[in-house]
Parts: C-alpha cells; structure tokens; sequence
C-alpha cells in the first residue's frame, strides 16, 4: 500500500492552494454575506482544467482521476465550501452523468462546453416530497409523438440559476417504481423549462441552490441521457463518485477549521500563556487532527478505487458518512477553541461552523449512507 502523493498531484495541490488563497479568500465574507455566486472565479478554474479533472482530454478535460479531483475540491473547500460544492455539483454530478450515461453526440455537444467553464451544469434529483426517498419522484415525462412532455418540479439544486444545462430525473413508468424513471437534458433556454425560488441559507452561501420547475416541457427523443427508465440507477453510480467528492469538501472545510483552531491556540494567551500549552486545547487539536486524517484515508481510498474502475458504494459512502460527521465536530471545536470570538464574522470557523453541516445531508443524509453500507455489508 502506498500512502504518498505523486509529485505531480502534490503540485496540483500546491497551485489550487495557491490559486484559493489569492483568487478566492480575499472575497469569502463579502461572497458570503451578499450571497454573489462567484462567476468570474468558476469561469478561471474551467480555463485551468479543473472543472474537467475527471474527463478525457477529447472532450476538453485534463485527463486526471478522482484522487486529483478530491485534491481540487479540499483545496477550494478549504478556503470557501460554496466553490467548492459549486465544483462538485457541476464536475461530479452533472459533467458526469453524461460522460457516464450519454451518447457520443450528447458527450460531442455538452462536455467541451461543461469541462472548460464555457458553460455551467446542475443535476436534478431531489423533489419536495422525494428527498431521501429519490425512488418515490412525482415529475413526469409523458411520450407525444417523438417527442417527451416533462411536467414537475425539483428542489435543493446547487448551481440552478446559473446552469446552462440541467439533468434532470422523471418518471417514465410509474408501475416500475425506481426502475421506470428516466434521465433528460434541459438546456436553460428550453420552452417549459425555468428555475424556482432561489434558497436563502444556513451556509454555503455563495452556492446558489433552488428549485428547478417544468411546465409541458417538451423535449426531443434525443434529449433523454441514457437508456430508457434506467436513470435512477445511472443516478446511483453518478452519487458513488458523487460522494467522494462531498468527502473531499468536508475534509477541506475541516482542515481550514483546524488551521485557523491551530493558529489562533498559538496566539490567543490567558493565565500569561498561549492556550495552545493547556492540556485540554491541545487534546481537541489532536482529536482533529487525527479525525482528518482518517477522513482522508478513507476517502482517497475510495477515489484510488475509483481510478482503478472498482464498484466504491461501500467505500465512498463510508467517506462521506465518516467525513462529513468529523467536520462538523472539528469546525464545533474550532469555534469552542475560539471562544467568543468563534461566534464572529471576523474569524473563519464562524463561517465553516455553517457551512460544513451540509455535508452530513447533501448527497444522501448520514442516516441514508448507514443504510447504503448496512446493505452492503450484508450482501457480502
């Protein structure tokens, strides 16, 4: 087993840290209290390849894997969460389903134009009434003549009023219950097709997330993404890789906690000492510090698994599940370390105290992902 980064991906990691640090963290707050989703800053990172990391370079992308990926989305995380789900949403979720599930002219068409930033994706799933239960979605899509009509509405899609191209799920066959829903490919400007109320939220605030509405959309044959009532479980495979990428966002928002904890332990004194020499800030630091670490692990392992072609439904779903659940814990002990000061604007763990509770909901709540690996561990 080889727990080293190749000098490549260690360089990778260096320049989107640098490129956070200097394009990203001098906006957070004035982002994040405005909720300004950040356009100029996504459209530079298509121009350097990462909103393609996952891709092959025929359809524009960089031709790296997940473990790359994962280094994209903790770097941009660890600065502002909202770039980095902004990241995700689009790479992992959107990008992805049609690299996985479309054609080669739907591939043709939407990838090069997605991978580069020219434009920007979003993945429906969720409804109002199917949040944990995706299996029990109400939108439908009904055949007239060659074309489909989609009427319904989704809810909780990041990046919907700034998408250029939605996937979005229907039913296709109501009496085939998960095995009768359908993928389809709405471009913005499609007559039926419009975006909702636009959230006003807890965190991650810079990330537009809203509803996505369908009146009597209709739709070409050609826009349905993949086979025929098969959507619900391409949506299964897209949420594995799906997963790891939301790992990876609790693991950057988890390390910038940790770094700011770190750093002000280190300056703040009381009793004429830095608060970093008490027995009891230095045991929270440790249980951090090593919480991150596991989260890492499990998620590069499920990300190396990834590259490597392997099923990772137990591995990524562990990720996210153990991942998400320590972030939120670590950016609790930041701000605990922080004192009243971790209850103010001016200092960061304010901010990823709101933001990193997300990711224990996003992409399958904890208690969905126990189900997950319960279902996997006792098929073995």
């Amino acid at each position: 087993m080889d727990f080293e980064y190749t000098p490549e991906q260690l360089q990778l990691r260096r320049e989107v840290r640098d490129f956070a640090t200097t394009e990203i963290a001098p906006h957070v707050l004035e982002w994040d209290e405005a909720q300004t989703f950040p356009m100029e800053v996504v459209k530079k990172l298509g121009k350097l390849g990462y909103l393609g990391a996952i891709f092959p370079e025929e359809y524009g992308g960089a031709g790296l894997g997940y473990v790359e990926y994962a280094i994209i989305i903790e770097e941009l995380s660890r600065v502002d969460g909202s770039v980095g789900i902004i990241v995700a949403a689009h790479t992992s979720l959107c990008s992805n389903h049609i690299y996985k599930a479309g054609s080669e002219e739907q591939k043709q068409r939407y990838l090069p134009r997605l991978t580069t930033g020219e434009w920007i994706g979003c993945w429906s799933l969720t409804e109002p009434e199917a949040g944990s239960d995706a299996a029990g979605t109400r939108t439908t899509a009904v055949r007239s003549g060659e074309d489909w009509v989609v009427n319904g509405s989704k809810t909780f899609t990041t990046n919907a009023h700034y998408a250029d191209v939605c996937v979005g799920m229907a039913v296709t066959d109501r009496a085939a219950s998960q095995h009768g829903i359908s993928a389809f490919l709405f471009e913005k400007d499609t007559p039926g097709f419009r975006v909702g109320k636009k959230e006003n939220k807890l965190g991650l605030r810079a990330s537009a997330t809203g509803e996505v509405i369908f009146t009597n959309c209709r739709l070409p044959a050609t826009q349905m993404l993949g086979q025929l009532n098969e959507g619900f479980i391409d949506s299964l495979r897209i949420l594995d890789g799906g997963r790891v990428s939301i790992a990876a966002l609790s693991i950057g928002m988890a390390q910038g906690a940790y770094d700011a904890a770190l750093k002000y332990s280190k300056q703040r004194k009381q009793f004429n000492r830095p608060i970093s020499e008490f027995q009891a800030i230095q045991h929270k630091l440790v249980d951090m510090a090593t919480e991150i670490d596991a989260s890492r692990l499990l998620t590069y392992r499920a990300a190396t698994m990834l590259d490597a072609g392997k099923r990772v439904t137990r591995e990524s779903a562990m990720a996210k599940l153990f991942a998400s659940e320590a972030a939120v814990s670590i950016a609790n002990e930041a701000v605990q370390i922080h004192g009243g000061y971790g209850f103010i604007k001016d200092y960061p763990v304010e901010k990823f105290y709101r933001d990193v509770k997300l990711c224990t909901i996003g992409e399958g709540t904890s208690e969905i992902q126990r189900l997950v690996i319960a279902r996997q561990l006792l098929k073995d």
